[in-house]
């Protein structure tokens, strides 16, 4: 199985400051993405996210989306763009601001 950790942190590090914290016994962990000393997105993620890849994979895309619709991108272009494998980039949003993809 692939290391969800470096799952999380290839999707993310290029753009965020990505912090992974430990929330209780039962192994959930909060993913904080942070930009510029501003959180940008933060998540708890349980044990069974984190050991079933096709979930893991789902979540990030998960907050990938959110943070796209954050930023102004449309929610069509975002939907097409994760539905046919991440191979097309976004167009761009309707400000100027640097954006993220959404391939994985």
């Amino acid at each position: 199985m692939d290391n969800p950790f470096q799952l999380i942190t290839d999707a993310f590090a290029a753009d965020y400051q990505i912090n992974l914290s430990i929330q209780g016994l039962d192994g959930r962990i909060m993913l904080t993405l942070s930009n510029s000393g501003r959180v940008v997105a933060k998540r708890m993620i349980s044990a069974e996210q984190r050991n079933d890849p096709e979930r893991l994979k789902r979540l990030v895309q998960s907050i990938q989306f959110g943070i796209a619709i954050e930023q102004g991108h449309c929610a069509v272009a975002i939907l097409e763009s994760m539905t046919d494998g991440g191979t097309r980039n976004l167009p761009p949003p309707a400000s100027d601001r640097h954006r993220p993809t959404m391939g994985l």
